[in-house]
């Protein structure tokens, strides 16, 4: 006999800025676990456009209406995170066969680290699969529209922020 396992899952990256394929990730994950963890990570290696109390309020705002989601800032390595939060399932997104390779790589490290903690590979809807955090900053910061591809709410604080 099966028994329901709680899937508690956690969905790790810096979101800088979270887009919208982001976005439709969230909501398909949301749709097929129990609980949602948008993990936003610190990233003190990236130079980021916002700071991560920025990211983890861009993602809360954005997935309000998502009952079962939450956003919450980390720092150091994902599976001491994920062992904190109690997930048992992480998500990644992939968009091409770059990301495979990467993420396959972190998936086996990951696997040594946590083996408990499984791996769950989404796509993004078609539309999504061009679109990257690093592309919209750098469209927006040489002046470009990034309306189309970030949630209302990061699209305001993005104009804001480029405008200083």
């Amino acid at each position: 006999m099966n028994k329901k396992r709680l899937s508690r899952v956690i969905y790790p990256g810096t979101f800088d800025p979270l887009t919208n394929g982001h976005l439709d990730l969230i909501e398909r994950a949301a749709e097929m676990f129990d609980e949602v963890i948008i993990a936003v990570a610190a990233s003190t290696s990236k130079n980021t456009m916002f700071s991560l109390e920025e990211r983890v309020k861009f993602a809360n705002q954005v997935t309000a209406e998502l009952d079962n989601v939450v956003a919450k800032g980390f720092s150091g390595l994902m599976v001491d995170f994920a062992k904190q939060e109690k997930a048992n399932v992480l998500i990644r997104g992939l968009r091409t066969t770059v990301d495979f390779e990467y993420e396959f790589a972190l998936t086996n490290m990951y696997r040594r680290l946590m083996p408990e903690l499984e791996s769950v590979f989404l796509t993004p809807a078609e539309e999504y699969a061009f679109l990257s955090s690093t592309i919209v900053r750098e469209v927006a910061i040489h002046g470009g529209d990034v309306e189309l591809f970030v949630p209302k709410y990061v699209h305001t604080a993005i104009k804001t922020k480029v405008a200083q």
